[in-house]
């Protein structure tokens, strides 16, 4: 199992009350979290790609933000946690011409990932006039097949689609040394993760919230990727999952900081945006909030296996249930509203610790897939 880091501009109101420039001190502080991952031995990172959801991200231009890390890391791989590839959003040619780029200026440590969005405040402020979110999934159905073309086909056809359309053109750069990037999808239901295996797509797991998810997860996709017809150059056979991930050198310091991390307000702004994600039991509608965790919760919650929390021997053993789930790779959601200090520890310690007994491949699992394509 591969490990991974999830960043996304967190920046709660909080923070900004107490820090005239909270916004830029985020998201400079989220490029340092990549980079140390890069030098802790992580294999990926993954930015988000959001729109109008204050507080909860505001890391909207993931394509600068991921040229910059291109530059400032040499090892880690960087993912688009997504590009949105709707055309109302983001036309499909720019997208394939920023993939290309990023790969590029990477030297090929670029992963592709898309999908349709996961809430009505922030994409149907680009679909003026629909209601639906459903109307999504026609979109991206349309859109997706069309990017190995753009990047394989020395001159791209053309397209002519109910939703967008664009006469034969060369699309360029193309990706670096043959090939393309991996390409992922953001998926939530059952039925997506075997309709991105069929289309031979990894899964981004964000909605995966803890072990036991691991097994409809695995089923739906494994069970479909083995009859795959790859709208790319190869299969990606990949399921990523997310977890809040907390590591200190105690037990007790551990769990203090997940208490006084603010994790309530998270995970409220969360169900706040993200309303297509299923609302478990309990969780009040915003601006109520989800009650504070105490020691009491967070301890639930780590034997309920909803989230990483613990010294490293006890974040190693965390992690390898994952594995024994069937997890390809984790990725780590910090809980950035824990503090600068206490996220690069985590950071630090799950690389000295966890990562060597887990993940020992030095090659990166979509390269393998990759360079089997080019080959």
């Amino acid at each position: 199992m591969e490990f991974g880091l999830f960043v996304q501009g967190y920046v709660p109101a909080a923070r900004a009350r107490t820090d005239p420039q909270a916004e830029h001190n985020a998201l400079m502080e989220e490029t340092q979290y990549v980079i140390q991952a890069d030098r802790s031995g992580f294999k990926y990172a993954w930015a988000s790609e959001h729109h109008f959801l204050e507080e909860y991200s505001h890391l909207s231009a993931n394509d600068v933000f991921l040229g910059y890390l291109a530059h400032a890391t040499e090892r880690i791989h960087l993912g688009s946690g997504i590009f949105n590839p709707l055309p109302q959003v983001n036309h499909p040619v720019k997208v394939a011409e920023k993939v290309a780029m990023l790969d590029h200026l990477s030297g090929g440590r670029f992963e592709f990932g898309s999908g349709r969005g996961a809430g009505s405040h922030e994409i149907l402020g680009f679909l003026p006039g629909v209601t639906d979110m459903n109307h999504t999934k026609e979109i991206w159905e349309e859109t997706i097949a069309e990017f190995p073309k753009m990047w394989l086909q020395d001159e791209y056809p053309g397209f002519k689609g109910k939703h967008w359309s664009l006469p034969p053109r060369k699309v360029l750069p193309k990706p670096y040394r043959g090939s393309h990037p991996g390409m992922w999808y953001a998926a939530g239901s059952p039925p997506s993760y075997a309709m991105a295996a069929r289309k031979g797509l990894g899964v981004l797991g964000f909605s995966v919230q803890k072990v036991s998810d691991m097994e409809w997860v695995v089923d739906s996709y494994k069970t479909a990727i083995t009859e795959a017809e790859p709208i790319g150059g190869y299969v990606n056979d990949n399921v990523m999952v997310t977890s809040t991930a907390i590591c200190a050198e105690t037990t007790d310091k551990a769990r203090q900081i997940a208490v006084n991390g603010g994790l309530n307000y998270l995970q409220s702004l969360l169900f706040r945006y993200h309303d297509t994600f299923p609302r478990p039991e309990g969780i009040p509608e915003w601006p109520e909030l989800i009650p504070e965790y105490t020691e009491e919760l967070i301890d639930l919650l780590i034997a309920e296996e909803f989230m990483i929390c613990g010294n490293p021997d006890e974040v190693l053993r965390q992690c390898k249930r994952w594995e024994q789930a069937g997890a390809d790779q984790l990725c780590f959601g910090l809980p950035v509203g824990i503090g600068y200090g206490d996220t690069m520890n985590t950071i630090k310690l799950i690389g000295e610790h966890v990562i060597p007994k887990i993940d020992t491949d030095p090659v990166h699992r979509t390269t393998r897939f990759r360079e089997a394509a080019s080959a």
